[in-house]
């Protein structure tokens, strides 16, 4: 029984001891293995490593984020049916380039109508009220009619004029080509007019909202969108510090899979999106072979004017340990090198703003520091 009993607790000081002490053991094991030692190289080594020198620079800015792309809105339109009436035919599809005054879809509309049968109307009574006024005149110089007679037939043919040229605008509004008003106005038989949607921009066909058939209300029905897409606006996102840093007329870059534009901020929205606390800025992108589409989602790099100054290394001296955080290795006065930690700040082309871990005059391994952590990681 007292063997049993010793036996037991021989067992469990053992266990005790094991609890106690072998995670400790463990601990500094793991400690010594993860404390970063200095590396040495040997001269041959040495001058296969290129250092560079810390020191404050002036540099510009460059903001990344992304866009969207959106028409160029000075130069797009919404093409608002100008007559009622049902759809008869669509001449244009999406994709298409149009000119100026090109027609888009013919519409069947008795306000065509109404308006060539006014202008014809006030045509022959203009033309008629000019000939009486004429005659009159001439008569009052031989005292065959009153003064004020031939002033009347003045005043009447005067406004029958005006009223012709009422009319006459009333069909331009309409966009009835000018080969039918020529011959309303020499007074040739018109046949059916048919009501025509035309584009008032040369551009492309961005959008069709219409379709055969549809019953279109004069001033209301959009028809189509027409842009010029030569150019588009890119909108860009602009979060925290970096709202103080873009200017109008800065620099742009946008990327799009390999493909890269050149562009210009051309203006800042005053005002903070309440969903994604950024700011937009506007880019200005030419777009000659019509890559960029709108609501496509680009890469915007855009360089500040504004001049500031800071630690800048370049990038390929910043390397990531296990835990993916940044550093470089500094040489020391015995010629080793040795890791530090650094804090980035934004990517200024091929350099790292440094926030944190570096001072002026650190001399950081730029060309080989791979190669230095490969020798440290042996």
């Amino acid at each position: 029984m007292w063997i049993k009993v010793s036996a037991t607790l021989a067992a469990i000081g053992i266990a005790l001891c094991v609890g106690a002490c072998s995670p400790k053991k463990d601990h500094d094991d793991q400690q010594a293995s993860v404390t970063p030692t200095n590396v040495k190289l040997t001269d041959a080594q040495r001058r296969s490593i290129h250092l560079y020198t810390v020191a404050v620079s002036r540099f510009h800015k460059t903001i990344d984020t992304m866009g969207t792309v959106d028409f160029d809105n000075d130069a797009a339109t919404s093409v608002i049916a100008p007559i009622s009436g049902p759809v008869t035919r669509l001449m244009v599809s999406p994709g298409d380039h149009v000119q100026k005054g090109q027609a888009l879809a013919a519409v069947a509309s008795s306000d065509y109508a109404a308006a060539v049968s006014a202008y014809q109307k006030a045509v022959v009574t203009a033309a008629n009220a000019r000939r009486i006024a004429d005659a009159d005149k001439d008569l009052a110089l031989h005292q065959s009619v009153s003064q004020r007679e031939a002033d009347q037939a003045q005043t009447d043919a005067a406004n029958a004029e005006a009223d012709r040229d009422a009319a006459l605008q009333a069909l331009s509004a309409l966009n009835i080509d000018e080969a039918t008003i020529r011959d309303i106005r020499a007074g040739k038989p018109v046949a059916q007019v048919e009501g025509l949607i035309r584009s008032p921009i040369a551009g492309t066909v961005v959008e069709r909202l219409i379709t055969p058939g549809q019953l279109l209300q004069a001033g209301t029905t959009a028809s189509f969108t027409v842009a010029d897409l030569s150019h588009v606006w890119v909108m860009a996102q602009i979060f925290g510090a970096d709202m103080s840093a873009v200017r109008v007329g800065d620099s742009a870059k946008v990327t799009v899979g390999a493909s890269s534009f050149s562009g210009t901020l051309s203006n800042i929205i005053p005002e903070v999106d309440a969903d994604t606390r950024s700011m937009k800025a506007r880019v200005v992108v030419a777009n000659p072979a019509g890559l960029l589409k709108r609501q496509m989602y680009v890469h915007v790099l855009i360089q500040s004017g504004q001049q500031s100054s800071g630690i800048l290394v370049p990038d390929s001296a910043v390397l990531r340990d296990d835990e993916n955080l940044p550093f470089v290795y500094i040489q020391q006065r015995d010629g080793s090198f040795a890791r530090r930690h650094v804090t980035l700040g934004e990517r200024t082309g091929d350099h790292y703003l440094i926030n944190e871990g570096l001072r002026a005059g650190d001399q950081v391994a730029v060309e080989g520091a791979l190669f230095v952590q490969f020798m440290q990681n042996q």
